[in-house]
């Protein structure tokens, strides 16, 4: 079965306008300003929705254990 196109861009996440190319952050980072649309919620989208990959953040990778020399030791 190919993949959902959701899960092929989002990872499972549900479109966002945070997310499109048509949108760009106000200055308070409280709403997206919309080309098409006007005032958005970010987590709202309409169907003129267009993924920009560019605008995704990426997750963090997890941090490495500390370790000690004496773990390294025969």
């Amino acid at each position: 079965m190919a993949p959902d196109k959701s899960e092929k861009w989002f990872g499972g996440e549900t479109p966002a306008c945070s997310l499109c190319e048509y949108g760009r952050w106000d200055g308070s980072h409280t709403a997206v300003l919309c080309k098409e649309k006007g005032v958005m919620q970010p987590d709202g989208h309409c169907r003129r929705f267009r993924y920009d990959p560019f605008r995704r953040e990426p997750r963090r990778r997890p941090s490495l254990p500390e370790y000690d020399p004496k773990d390294f030791e025969i």
